[in-house]
């Protein structure tokens, strides 16, 4: 996030409401100058309807949107400062690729030696190749047509760029370089990006900060590592990765207890009396005794996976079913259906709400 960069956009209790239904509700949430902000939720969260509305493509029922302390609310979207990369790309599919990265600045007035000049640059910011700039647009790959897409955007010469889960039809290689790639962009640029996902692997490798949605509501914002390491409730730590939850209540000596797994174990607190411990699979491990960790409890070695450079194991305490991944180089582990012990440290484990 650009340090010393104050808020370029500010959203106090913005609301919207479908009917009886509450789509987004009372968001409050400033967005930083120049930094790479991403919305993430599930299905029907709320977040396509709030960026819809920062656009100007959906009017909200109540709060206020402010643009470097400008209300917005009732601004159209063409005189907003702003411009939204849609899913669909909307690109101009009888035009070429030069077209249509110069359309708006054709719109504008620009002289056309202009324009084609700056479409041209902003093909180079783009890593397009010179030569596509006469090549009609359906002749692009599908990689290709995003960075179309995403240098007539940045034709407009927006303050902010919204981003309406503009990778979601990749194929995966594909879309893991261009998530790089946007990253890049954005670090050159130095625009505000607004991009929405609900993809867990998009948000962490592009987002200078990440704001979690459910119900209608922001749940937590905070960077990557925060979100990831110190999520606030339950509803957080499972949507962003898998994570083993064990239902469980504070005891006493800064100890927490679980009905599913015996034992009184040592974790980061909360200040609530029940709710659940929460252990991303890398930091449990196998170990050779019970002082080895801070936690251990007895297992079975129900099942292996390959991850590539990781393994990942299945192992079951009683009737639950814990996951645990290690790095290749850690060694073999014990055979399938063995007896183990899996231990973490307390630093590894948080307590949070439900």
């Amino acid at each position: 996030m650009p340090a010393g960069r104050g808020p370029i956009l500010s959203l106090s209790r913005l609301t919207k409401r479908f009917g009886p239904a509450t789509a987004v509700d009372a968001i409050d949430l400033e967005v930083r100058d120049g930094e790479f902000l991403t919305i993430v939720g599930p299905s029907g969260c709320g977040k396509t309807t709030l960026l819809r509305m920062l656009a100007g493509l959906e009017q909200p029922s109540d709060g206020e949107i402010v643009l470097r302390g400008r209300a917005i609310n009732d601004l159209p979207p063409n005189r907003r400062p702003t411009c939204l990369v849609f899913q669909s790309l909307a690109l101009f599919p009888h035009r070429t690729v030069g077209e249509n990265i110069a359309f708006p600045l054709k719109v504008k007035g620009m002289p056309p030696a202009a324009r084609e000049a700056r479409a041209r640059e902003l093909m180079r910011l783009m890593r397009l190749p010179e030569h596509h700039f006469a090549r009609n647009v359906l002749r692009c790959s599908g990689g290709e047509r995003q960075r179309v897409a995403l240098a007539r955007a940045f034709a407009y010469d927006p303050e902010i760029l919204f981003f309406d889960e503009p990778l979601s039809a990749l194929d995966y290689k594909l879309k893991k370089t261009l998530e790089k790639e946007l990253k890049d962009i954005h670090k050159e640029s130095g625009k505000t990006f607004i991009y929405i996902t609900h993809s867990l692997e998009e948000a962490m490798v592009m987002s200078d900060r990440i704001a979690v949605m459910n119900a209608g509501r922001i749940v937590q914002v905070g960077t990557p590592e925060e979100i990831y390491t110190r999520p606030v409730n339950r509803f957080v730590a499972e949507f962003m990765g898998e994570v083993n939850v064990l239902p469980a209540r504070r005891g006493a000596g800064g100890l927490y207890a679980s009905d599913e797994v015996p034992g009184a174990f040592r974790v980061a607190g909360g200040a609530a009396e029940t709710g659940f411990i929460v252990v991303r699979p890398e930091f449990l491990r196998l170990v050779e005794s019970r002082e080895a960790a801070d936690n251990v409890i007895e297992a079975q070695l129900y099942n292996s996976y390959s991850l590539g450079s990781r393994q990942q194991y299945r192992v079951r305490a009683g009737d639950k079913s814990l996951v645990l991944e290690q790095s290749r180089a850690t060694g073999r582990a014990p055979a399938l259906d063995t007896r183990v012990l899996v231990g973490w440290d307390s630093r590894d484990g948080l307590f949070v709400e439900g």
